[in-house]
């Protein structure tokens, strides 16, 4: 365990990983670019508001999609080195959009960059990684996601608190921000897209993909580097026993018996991780935080606050995800969310309004950041075959980015429906259920490698 190059497996790792941060810059940006961009475009309507603020779940999706059938005919790789160009391409003309519909256009093809990032780099840093630090290269992924939401939250704080609380849409769009700033907020993921694509070009390939095609010397050789000779050859031993039935796979494949169960984990899980309500607060922090009590500046400053606290614990997550299991993460992190949301509730029943809303909600986005946040994408990364892992990873990415909008969309509508104390009780329940799935259903996957996950989860 000690014979690995721990430089060389963490600095590939990283190199995938900043997918992760372009993934959670661009994911957030939108939400502080909003009061300029609108004012700009002179969008008044609910949809025109909505379908811009939401359109990039559209190429999360598309993204997705293609992402699993192109990992696995291209390679790991060349989907990051794609990724990265789309992220510099559509941060670029976003920010130069002249009209409504090209402002659109270069959204979803940032949607699709975010789509492809959040499937194939963390299914690259699985397959390179030795099993005892996987867990934790893996939740790397998303400590980086983590960065990016918080640096895009503290720019849009910046950037607001510049403007007059008494400022007119008509005052705000020809402000500097109205007719500037807000394309220097996209125009800002360009230069790390650029280092993102440098550093995929110098990553090797995954070796389990290599081996895959029949690339058995490319992969020995990347395996050697991180753990040595017989390391190496005993990877490429066991990842050639997984494949030795392999006839071609196809998409069917993910429904054969074996192969079911761990689509049917995957799946779940991915519904849960958005369905346990955290996004809700990180989507809907004004709106929950003025709910509270709140003026504006807190407001956003209680955001910046509740970035940092997911990047304290995401980091809390990348010490014990390999010590502890992600089992023990998940079971903690499912019962602390929901009964953070159940006070929350019981909170806004009881109209107990300021602190003590921002203290359960920060509760509640610790669990998230040290449990379902990270172990999701690792669990999602591990519990495939090799010769499916692409397309696999790919439908449960997809349910991921479908629950999300389905999250994202209904909450104004259940709000309404059961008042804010009911919608946390009822992301509380969801939180019970899950659980419940994660204890009946979910293996522990600590220190196996991939292959071992593979024979246990077929078998079983």
């Amino acid at each position: 365990m000690d014979s690995f190059n721990a430089r060389y497996a963490w600095s590939i790792s990283l190199a995938a990983a900043l997918g992760g941060l372009l993934f959670g810059y661009d994911w957030v940006v939108i939400g502080g670019a909003k009061p300029f961009y609108e004012t700009y475009f002179r969008l008044t309507t609910a949809g025109s508001i909505g379908w811009a603020n939401s359109c990039a779940l559209l190429g999360c999706l598309i993204g997705s999609l293609v992402a699993g059938w192109a990992a696995d005919r291209f390679g790991r790789k060349k989907l990051l080195a794609v990724s990265a160009v789309l992220f510099a391409v559509s941060s670029a003309f976003t920010a130069l959009s002249g009209n409504f519909s090209a402002f659109i256009v270069w959204r979803i093809t940032g949607g699709v960059a975010i789509g492809i990032a959040s499937n194939v780099s963390p299914t690259y840093i699985a397959e390179v990684s030795p099993a005892p630090w996987r867990g934790r290269l893996v939740a790397l992924n998303q400590l980086t996601i983590v960065i990016g939401i918080l640096a895009a939250q503290i720019v849009n704080w910046l950037i607001a608190e510049k403007v007059p609380l008494d400022a007119t849409a008509e005052m705000i769009r020809q402000s500097w921000n109205g007719q500037y700033g807000w394309r220097w907020m996209f125009a800002a993921v360009i230069a790390p897209s650029i280092v993102f694509f440098l550093a995929a070009l110098f990553v090797p390939e995954s070796p389990r993909w290599l081996v895959k095609q029949g690339c058995v010397a490319g992969a020995r050789a990347t395996l050697a580097k991180i753990g040595g000779a017989v390391y190496a050859e005993d990877a490429v031993a066991e990842i050639r026993s997984t494949l030795s039935d392999d006839s071609g796979a196809s998409w069917l494949d993910l429904f054969s018996p074996g192969v079911r169960r761990a689509l049917g984990i995957g799946i779940a899980l991915a519904v849960l991780q958005q369905w346990s309500g955290i996004n809700v607060i990180f989507n809907y922090a004004e709106e929950i935080y003025r709910a509270a009590g709140y003026g504006v500046s807190d407001v956003l400053f209680n955001i910046v606050i509740t970035g940092a606290i997911n990047l304290v614990f995401t980091l809390v997550a990348l010490q014990f995800v390999d010590r502890v299991g992600r089992r023990p993460l998940m079971l903690i992190g499912c019962a602390g969310i929901g009964i953070a949301h159940f006070l929350i509730g019981l909170a806004y029943r009881e109209r107990l309004h300021g602190l003590p809303v921002l203290i359960l909600t920060l509760f509640a986005i610790a669990g998230y950041a040290m449990s379902l946040a990270p172990v999701t994408w690792v669990l999602i990364s591990e519990i495939f075959p090799n010769r499916l892992r692409g397309r696999a990873i790919s439908v449960s990415v997809s349910a991921l980015w479908i629950a999300s909008f389905a999250l994202t969309y209904s909450f104004p509508s259940i709000g309404k429906a059961l008042g804010p104390d009911g919608t946390f009780w009822l992301y509380a329940g969801i939180c019970l259920i899950g659980f419940g799935f994660v204890f009946w259903r979910v293996p522990e996957t600590r220190g196996k490698t991939l292959e071992q996950i593979e024979r246990e989860l077929t078998v079983a």
